[in-house]
């Protein structure tokens, strides 16, 4: 397969949707490689999803770099974005300009994700005049959880509108939408001329994102309205599991197929 780079996931705007996983290690890369992924994400979720924090708040930029790391050794075709933690890129222009560029020097990574909307128009102007290609995020963006009073859908249309335009003219390549009505999605969509990536924003943005464990049914505990849950692989495991614990109580693990003569 071919290479997916910026310039390409611009042109596929309103030509084909475009698809985005989530993913955190070099196992589950090789799995995304192989399935015609667009682009990967390697997202502050990893706080959540396996360092097992209460939310995205603790995550470090080494943290992040070290996943990443991981990520980009199991991938050669989709496009892999870092996501830029809390507080990474907040303080000062030239900290998240530092800490955007470890994305690509250390991790790997081919671009950098960040939230939030007109307040950062410098932020990622500056990072983009660095050659660091920026992926937005509007809508629900749980690092400002705290401000926003909950993960809930976001409704503020003149808001998001705003975003999304600042975003564009700061120079995104992308907009992810997170927790918006379809409607508003939709009008965003169609209002501006670079991709938008869905994440329970509906059916007519230009692409959707899902993280790899809520596809693959990793963690039952946590099943969203716009999460579609394609296996159930926890139950597998865990069956898998099981029988392991059975056969060895037993004796029957390891067999003569499994030992050396």
């Amino acid at each position: 397969m071919e290479k997916v780079t910026v310039p390409k996931i611009i042109e596929k705007k309103s030509k084909e949707k475009l698809t985005m996983v989530t993913c955190y290690d070099f196992p589950f890369a090789r799995m995304v490689e192989e399935s015609g992924v667009d682009m990967v994400l390697v997202g502050d979720s990893v706080g959540n999803v396996v360092l097992g924090y209460e939310n995205t708040l603790p995550v470090t930029m080494d943290e992040m770099i070290h996943h990443t790391k991981a990520v980009k050794r199991g991938l050669r075709t989709p496009l892999l974005i870092g996501d830029m933690p809390f507080m990474s890129y907040q303080g000062s222009i030239e900290k998240a300009v530092e800490n955007a560029g470890r994305f690509l020097k250390e991790g790997g990574a081919e671009a950098v994700k960040l939230e939030g909307g007109k307040d950062f128009r410098e932020t990622i102007r500056a990072i983009v005049s660095s050659g660091i290609p920026v992926m937005g995020h509007i809508g629900l963006t749980p690092q400002f959880i705290h401000e926003i009073g909950g993960y809930k859908v976001q409704k503020a249309e003149k808001k998001l509108k705003e975003d999304a335009e600042a975003l564009v003219e700061a120079g995104v390549f992308a907009v992810v939408l997170e927790c918006v009505p379809e409607g508003l999605a939709r009008e965003v969509t169609e209002m501006i001329p670079v991709p938008t990536i869905g994440i329970g924003a509906g059916r007519f943005c230009d692409g959707q994102v899902l993280v790899l464990h809520d596809i693959l049914g990793l963690i039952p505990t946590f099943r969203p309205r716009f999460v579609k849950r394609y296996e159930n692989l926890y139950a597998k495991g865990l069956e898998a599991l099981k029988n392991f614990v059975v056969e060895v109580k037993k004796g029957e693990f390891p067999s003569e197929e499994h030992v050396f003569k």
